[in-house]
């Protein structure tokens, strides 16, 4: 948190099949998975290009959490579907050591391409909506902490859950 690159609107991918943006894909996901996280956007490893991905099978950082398919989404548009939100605990590996209650839409509608430039289009709920929500946002230059509404739901997660143990960013 603090770096600029974290704070600019990424650029469009133009290009797909590239040996450049398999590299970037395959970074991505090891970065991702070495920190275990449930996603990861491009500019979070210096990258200003509209490439997120997400998934997981069990994360120890969101031990509740239902599985999300391993997906690569370049150039998103997002829809919600409704208006029902709802509040989480959404940690970053952008902002390490803290989490805080993030308000999203609880369903939601995704588009965009893969690498290869295939189109995706999925509707999704509960915390598959939430990660793509998270992510997205890293591609306009936001970060969760921008998301809170009450601040006292936000911190150092060992001072938030202090008898749990969490397995933190």
């Amino acid at each position: 948190m603090g770096d600029p690159r974290l704070l600019a609107v990424a650029e469009p991918v133009r290009q797909f099949g590239t040996a450049e943006l398999a590299s970037l894909v395959a970074d991505m996901r090891d970065t991702m998975r070495d920190l275990n996280g449930a996603g990861l956007a491009a500019p979070q490893i210096g990258v200003g290009l509209r490439v997120v991905i997400f998934g997981m099978d069990h994360n120890p950082r969101y031990p509740e959490a239902d599985p999300v398919p391993f997906t690569v989404l370049i150039n998103p548009v997002l829809a919600p579907v409704g208006d029902d939100m709802e509040d989480g605990w959404e940690g970053c590996l952008s902002v390490p050591g803290m989490r805080g209650v993030v308000p999203r839409y609880k369903h939601l509608r995704y588009a965009g391409v893969d690498a290869d430039g295939q189109p995706l289009d999925r509707t999704v709920s509960n915390f598959h909506a939430r990660v793509v929500q998270h992510e997205v946002d890293h591609l306009d230059g936001i970060l969760y902490p921008r998301r809170i509404r009450d601040l006292t739901q936000f911190g150092f997660t060992e001072a938030l859950f202090p008898d749990e143990e969490i397995v933190d960013d």
